[in-house]
């Protein structure tokens, strides 16, 4: 197995629901030990969905390669425990609400005193700081206040709200970018630091460019970028079609037998075709239920014009070029079953690794952290006697309830 670039590496991980458990499972496949301190009911974000062997879908994809104490962070036994992991962590992560983790006495301040070269990152909906900050959100709520729903509205005008999480996972991947950078930083200068991520930021960050077409704009939705760009019906199911440049406009109308509109005197520059937008998508839908996609697929591709079929996921997944690439790989994930796991660029695939890919159960590891801390066999029992921090659940167990 190659070497993890952060092999060695102690994260002690508090955060729950997407956007931190993201961020430290990317630290997780890189090689760190991530801890990942949960409350006796277990992580929020487990049930985002349906729960099965005590994890939904978004928990098995966010927290592979991870291990789990379950602490009740309120109890003597659970803040020394945590207090042994964080002297010796690297990295230390949260996502409560900003001053719930000051007032369990885990905040930066609390924790640079007996670590001083920590790197201590904190993950909410807008941050720390200003009128907001402890302004409870979700996803969907930031894809409203950032602009998103605006941008990716119907044809109608309506806001539209992605259907996926993709505010958190983008926040996770900022997230684990400005973690890595700071972890080099840590390693070459020996310097702590203060990270202060949020929802509302990541959401900024990813749609940079659109807010600076909205001021070029005149602070209005942007045109479209060119047309064609959408995707249409076909006799069997959607078609997507991409037409930037002259020349592939003039192929793709010439190619569907719509010579019409590749000759039409209004449809000869971009500004004009994006002027005249709505001419062009009725061509569209009028000629392309004649045909399968495949059909279409098969008149347009050779000709290097821009398409392809709108896949769902099963397709996505039984398509040979996925599987011969290796795009996706299978795990067994005990209690809950076989699942797909989209490979992520420059990681190992997921079956060459296939232990780093469990998402733990809540508390799993508890007795072999303890262990790792100093705490005898008979200490252990006790601790877990006090309830302070939890024994572990059986996964069989688990799993038939």
């Amino acid at each position: 197995m190659v070497k993890g670039a952060f092999d060695g590496v102690t994260v002690l991980d508090f955060t729950q629901g997407v956007a931190g458990p993201h961020a430290s499972m990317l630290l997780a496949l890189h090689g760190a030990d991530v801890i990942k301190i949960e409350p006796p009911e277990g992580d929020w974000g487990r049930a985002l969905g349906e729960l099965k062997g005590g994890h939904c879908a978004h928990s098995v994809a966010y927290n592979r390669g991870k291990r789990s104490i379950a602490i009740d962070l309120k109890s003597a036994d659970g803040i020394a425990v945590v207090k042994k992991i964080a002297a010796r962590a690297q990295v230390v992560l949260e996502s409560f609400r900003p001053g719930v983790i000051a007032r369990l006495g885990f905040g930066y301040e609390d924790l640079r005193k007996i670590n001083p070269a920590v790197v201590y990152c904190s993950v909410s909906g807008f941050g720390q700081t200003g009128p907001y900050s402890k302004r409870p959100t979700v996803d969907g709520l930031i894809q409203a206040f950032s602009g998103m729903m605006v941008m990716n509205r119907m044809p109608d005008g309506t806001p539209y709200r992605q259907g996926m999480i993709a505010v958190d996972v983008t926040t996770g991947l900022y997230t684990f970018q400005a973690l890595a950078t700071a972890i080099m930083r840590q390693f070459r200068f020996g310097e702590g630091c203060f990270i202060d991520s949020s929802l509302m930021r990541s959401a900024a960050a990813y749609q940079g460019a659109k807010l600076m077409e909205w001021v070029f704009a005149g602070n209005q939705p942007a045109p479209p970028l060119y047309m064609p760009a959408g995707s249409y019906k076909t006799k069997n199911g959607y078609i997507m079609v991409s037409a930037m440049r002259p020349h592939h406009f003039r192929l793709l109308f010439e190619l569907i037998g719509r010579k019409d509109v590749a000759d039409d005197p209004d449809l000869q520059s971009h500004e004009s075709r994006i002027r005249n937008a709505a001419r062009i998508v009725k061509a569209l839908n009028e000629t392309m239920p004649q045909k399968t996609t495949e059909e279409w697929i098969a008149i347009l591709q050779p000709k290097d014009v821009f398409c392809e079929r709108v896949n769902n996921y099963s397709d996505y997944l039984g398509h040979p070029h996925v599987k011969e690439s290796g795009a996706v790989d299978w795990i067994e994930q005990e209690g809950f079953g076989r699942l797909p796991v989209a490979n992520i660029p420059g990681l190992p695939r997921a079956s060459e690794h296939p232990p780093q890919q469990h998402a733990p159960h809540v508390g799993e590891h508890g007795r072999d952290i303890l262990r790792e801390l100093g705490y005898g066999a008979a200490e252990i029992d006790a601790i877990f006697a006090r309830g302070g921090v939890r024994a572990p659940v059986a996964p069989t167990a688990e799993a038939a309830e």
